[in-house]
């Protein structure tokens, strides 16, 4: 049996999740003790199908049940009439159970889990539901730097509501979970905690956020031995001379963190990292993409990213 098995959820039927899974699957090939389990709809593409045949032993089965019973050097692939929103929540819930180890997500739509019945607004919410975990972070690792946000999908006009010393502070630790899952030159680097004003607020003339926030953190930093510097100017943090400064920038929501994130890194290449639940749980950077669906144009690389990246936590946890 595999020591470690990592579920693959492929997304909205019309979307390109299950094009770029088996892209990616093709691209990286069987990898050592892990075994992928699949899901997929009836009526996948049987040409990416075949693309993943050309380098893995595929079994077909209807359940995660099934799925959950074989053991041995195979890709096993649930061909399922579930909407894709039951799949997370079943895998999710086989991962509470130990009996996955990890679980990498393709692009799913808020429309697709409303109409599945679900009162979640996202895969986050899921999770959050499934593990009983109050507060998860949106962590993004990338090529150039990484992000993780103190605050999640908030109107704007809410964001300063929810910006206190233990917002902040928590949001910290999570970042200091992804900073020490980093290489060791990367790791060794302290994490950049963004200020919420111009200026990081010019020590109270524009704004009083960062003066209610940053003393108390300063100390709490130091209990529990984070290294951290900040609060960073927003409008600067970012200059490329500093990506190699900080091992994570610490933003404090989510335009903050994601506007330079995905104008570096694109939307075809990073992953997003689900921080604070008790198992593994990575995603693409990237939505359904519907208009291109079909078409064979879809980029795999942040599936690719999400995948290793899945595989490389479950790994660290084993």
């Amino acid at each position: 049996m595999s020591r470690i098995r990592i579920a693959l959820t492929t997304g909205d039927d019309d979307g390109v999740g299950f094009e770029v899974t088996a892209k990616a699957l093709h691209k990286l090939g069987p990898l050592k003790d892990i075994q992928f389990i699949m899901w997929r709809n009836d009526n996948a593409s049987t040409k990416y199908l075949k693309l993943i045949d050309q380098k893995f032993k595929r079994i077909v089965v209807d359940t995660i049940e099934e799925a959950l019973k074989i053991e041995g050097p195979y890709l096993v692939d649930i061909c399922s009439d579930l909407t894709p929103a039951h799949w997370v929540d079943l895998t999710a819930k086989a991962c509470m159970k130990n009996q996955l180890q990890g679980m990498a997500t393709g692009p799913l739509s808020k429309t697709l889990i409303k109409d599945a019945g679900f009162k979640d607004l996202g895969h986050t919410d899921i999770l959050k539901r499934i593990s009983k975990t109050k507060t998860v972070h949106m962590g993004f690792a990338g090529s150039e730097f990484n992000v993780v946000l103190a605050t999640g999908h908030l109107p704007v006009s809410q964001i300063t509501k929810h910006i206190s010393f233990s917002t902040v502070a928590e949001a910290l630790l999570s970042a200091d979970t992804l900073r020490k899952s980093l290489p060791p030159s990367k790791r060794a680097k302290p994490i950049g905690v963004l200020g919420l004003n111009p200026h990081s607020g010019e020590q109270g003339m524009i704004g009083s956020e960062e003066l209610m926030v940053f003393p108390n953190l300063q100390s709490f930093a130091a209990e529990k031995g984070i290294p951290y510097v900040g609060p960073l100017v927003p409008d600067a943090a970012f200059f490329k001379e500093n990506w190699k400064k900080y091992s994570v920038y610490l933003c404090l929501y989510h335009d903050q963190g994601l506007i330079p994130f995905k104008m570096i890194h694109g939307q075809d290449s990073g992953v997003h990292i689900s921080l604070g639940i008790p198992f593994v749980r990575t995603s693409v950077d990237h939505g359904t993409a519907k208009d291109i669906f079909g078409k064979n144009k879809a980029n795999p690389n942040s599936m690719i990213d999400a995948i290793k990246w899945a595989v490389n936590l479950a790994r660290q946890r084993a």
